[in-house]
């Protein structure tokens, strides 16, 4: 059994299809899946031997990297590019923390724990 988001609510999940469906076995894992609502129970039906695997973002499997083994990454033509967007809420009562906050991300400094937990860029 392989766990993933649900594709219809969980955007890992739909990610996850996309890569089956890239490597043409969508049809033969789909009857296979369990299916979790967020990233986080995929993590956790993994960590209790509750499935034998799933597919999560790197950045959540890197979080749990003592507890799970990480057999395989997706190339990344395989899927639509994952995208975090940040940006200051039109009328924050925080403002300028908000902004600071957005500058810091893409500072050097910002940028390397981004890359120490997963995560490829900030722009």
């Amino acid at each position: 059994m392989i766990s993933i988001g649900n594709p219809q609510t969980v955007p890992a999940g739909k990610y996850a299809q996309e890569v089956f469906r890239h490597f043409k076995i969508w049809e033969g894992v789909s009857n296979k899946l369990v299916l979790a609502e967020n990233v986080r129970q995929v993590l956790d039906c993994v960590t209790k031997n509750e499935v034998d695997a799933g597919v999560v973002y790197a950045t959540d499997a890197t979080v749990q990297a003592g507890r799970i083994k990480i057999v395989a990454t997706s190339p990344t033509e395989s899927h639509k590019p994952v995208v975090y967007p940040v940006a200051v809420v039109k009328g924050s009562k925080n403002e300028t923390t908000a902004k600071a906050f957005i500058a810091m991300l893409k500072a050097d400094d910002g940028m390397r724990i981004l890359k120490k937990f997963g995560f490829e860029s900030a722009q």
